[in-house]
């Protein structure tokens, strides 16, 4: 799927993300690994702005989103909190950051839409500082055979409606970037992945 294609796909759920804020299926994950956001946060493919309330007051905030009208919401959602934000219309897959640029970098369902997710987490690696942290809450293969059998029979299907994968393993593309897992959690079946991992 071309860039484009996939930039339209996003900006055409921009409402549905919007709804999502009211009616949090993972709040109580969001909440549990995103709190420990600190200092200079860069949050990825931020979408709607879904984070918002579970991050300190004092972080400085930098939100990057290919989608036009993903931003624009989060901008939108943004005034109601107190934490400074800075908005890039940007892609995350050729932005470049200096070297050692956030405390943390948070990525929210973000790495089954990335063409090389690995590139991706590399890139966090640079971007992070030595002693910073990287906070990931993604989605993807399920440790039930049933449910992940469903998950590769659709994949094809989901990526040419939503632009998303349904099954990628999130552990496997972690381990396979210059990352260090620190801990890693894994709910609904194993299909919701949380980890806490550092350069």
């Amino acid at each position: 799927m071309n860039r484009q294609s996939l930039i339209k796909k996003f900006d055409k759920q921009a409402k549905k993300y919007i709804k999502r804020r009211q009616n949090n299926h993972a709040y109580k994950f969001r909440q549990r690994i995103f709190r420990e956001a600190e200092g200079k946060v860069l949050e990825v493919s931020i979408g709607t702005g879904l984070n918002f309330p579970f991050y300190n007051k004092n972080i400085e905030l930098t939100g990057i989103d290919f989608s036009h009208e993903m931003l624009k919401a989060a901008q939108n959602a943004a005034r109601n909190y107190p934490f400074k934000t800075t908005f890039m219309h940007d892609d995350v897959e050729s932005v470049e950051f200096s070297a050692n640029s956030f405390d943390t970098i948070v990525s929210s369902g973000s790495l089954c839409a990335y063409q090389n997710p690995i590139h991706v987490l590399n890139n966090f690696q640079k971007w992070c500082k030595p002693e910073g942290k990287i906070l990931l809450l993604e989605h993807g293969l399920s440790t039930n055979k049933m449910v992940g059998w469903i998950q590769k029979s659709f994949n094809p299907i989901m990526l040419k409606f939503a632009g998303c994968h349904q099954d990628r393993n999130i552990t496997d593309i972690v381990k396979k970037s210059n990352l260090k897992i620190i801990q890693e959690e894994r709910h609904f079946g194993g299909y919701l992945y949380l980890i806490w991992a550092k350069p």
